[in-house]
């Protein structure tokens, strides 16, 4: 029989323990701030029942779902006219009930509504689990990958939109970033723009074209604005707003100026403005805070408050994102329930901290200590040291005896094993043990008793 050439399906990876020590490093450190923040981890299966995933992303999204075939003889219960005529989609609900899940958010929805009795309101939830997306692979974009999600459920209070900025400051922080960009937008200032000019429909062309003010300069954005069919009236009432610059108050200034006779863009400022109140007192480490009215994440998704995070340190698309969003549970049947998220790009996140060399040298090392024996009476007279390492919670390990020395120094300096312990037959008759800095190459003779401290 031929041989199996070895391989990962396209669009997935697998990841070494040097890649899992980084990844780790980055979910560990956003996850310690969820928890700081009250947020509290949940999982859902990887599979949901297809009839809770569909319709919910649009048709695009539908056509992107892995199914999964029904166990057993799926064929027996297909539709066989569907079969027949090839109408894959009637074929398909026939022998797939379920699918791998395409986010964490309907889920999340769908668990919202199902425990709903058990739940304490607001719900703070944080979930660090893989999607996945029959998309086509390309560089930075995979078929299985993790998100990192945070929202909470049940309130509408601005302040939880003021802890998003300060859980994305701290965050990001800790993992080592210095200099990046909150944006923050309302959607309700964008209906409101398109309503001051009579233009309800219009809202994606005219957030598309904004968007491109720094590329293409106001002349471009203009002409783009004209073709997309608006006029010289609606664009002497929008400049004010797509020149929009200064401090964030002085924006907002401007803003109010702007939409005076529209009362739901007047909402969004006010909406935006308490944001800034409630941070107003407390100190970000690292972030600057933007409003940013070509923002315009998902559209037809957020209600409210938009995010949007981006490192200026090197060129990478957003780092994270979220916003408001209304009745997300509705689609379950538990209507008028809020919710705000925000997501974190860990693998984005992971390219920047490489790029940058961010990630500590510790991630590098699993084992802090490892034990060379030259003979089987080393390994028995080095055992009990090496439980005494792990019961003092000191990552250790004890090569089986009986490769050369180099060998085993070999093992130590390949894993970055940061010092090792020498047992040969003078170490065991004095109790002197040759403790070894792999970096420095410095050795000295120790006692048990002192090389735990010193590893301590």
């Amino acid at each position: 029989m031929a041989s199996i050439k070895p391989s990962v399906p396209k669009g997935t990876r697998d990841f070494s323990p040097a890649e899992m020590a980084k990844r780790n490093f980055i979910f560990d450190t956003i996850k310690s701030v969820f928890k700081k923040y009250g947020y509290q981890q949940i999982e859902t299966p990887s599979m949901e029942n297809l009839s809770t995933l569909t319709g919910k992303y649009g048709d695009e999204g539908d056509k992107l779902m892995f199914k999964i075939l029904n166990s057993g003889d799926y064929l027996a219960k297909a539709d066989a006219a569907a079969l027949e005529n090839r109408n894959s989609n009637k074929a398909t609900a026939s022998i797939s009930e379920k699918a791998l899940r395409y986010d964490l958010t309907v889920p999340f929805a769908r668990y919202v509504v199902q425990h709903q009795n058990e739940i304490t309101f607001p719900f703070k939830r944080f979930q660090v689990q893989p999607v996945w997306r029959a998309d086509r692979p390309q560089k930075g974009r995979y078929r299985e990958f993790f998100q990192c999600d945070a929202d909470v459920v049940g309130s509408p209070s601005l302040l939880n939109e003021a802890e998003f900025v300060m859980i994305y400051d701290e965050a990001l922080s800790k993992l080592g970033l210095q200099d990046f960009t909150i944006k923050i937008n309302n959607r309700k200032i964008l209906s409101g723009i398109a309503q001051v000019i009579n233009k309800h429909d219009s809202i994606v062309d005219l957030t598309i074209a904004i968007d491109k003010l720094d590329k293409i300069g106001l002349n471009g954005v203009i002409k783009e604005l004209l073709e997309r069919g608006f006029n010289d009236a609606d664009i002497e009432k929008l400049k004010p707003v797509i020149l929009l610059d200064g401090s964030n108050t002085e924006k907002l200034a401007s803003l109010r100026d702007a939409l005076q006779t529209s009362p739901i863009g007047l909402q969004g400022c006010d909406e935006i403005q308490t944001v800034f109140d409630y941070l107003a007192n407390c100190k970000l480490q690292s972030a600057n805070l933007e409003l940013d009215i070509t923002l315009a994440r998902g559209l037809n998704y957020y209600t409210g408050a938009i995010f949007e995070v981006k490192t200026n340190e090197v060129a990478m698309g957003s780092i994270g994102g979220g916003g408001r969003y209304d009745d997300l549970t509705g689609m379950f049947g538990l209507k008028g329930l809020t919710g705000a998220g925000i997501s974190f790009g860990a693998d984005r996140i992971y390219d920047v901290l490489e790029e940058l060399n961010l990630f500590p040298q510790s991630t590098d090392q699993s084992t802090q200590v490892l034990i060379i024996c030259f003979d089987t009476d080393g390994e028995r007279y080095a055992l009990p040291l090496l439980q005494n390492l792990r019961n003092s919670n000191i990552n250790s390990e004890m090569y089986p005896a009986g490769a050369k020395v180099k060998k085993q120094m070999e093992y130590a300096n390949n894993k970055n094993i940061p010092y090792t312990i020498l047992v040969g037959s003078d170490e065991m008759q004095t109790g002197l043990l040759t403790f070894k800095n792999m970096q420095s190459g410095e050795q000295e003779k120790l006692t048990a008793e002192d090389i735990l401290q010193k590893l301590k």
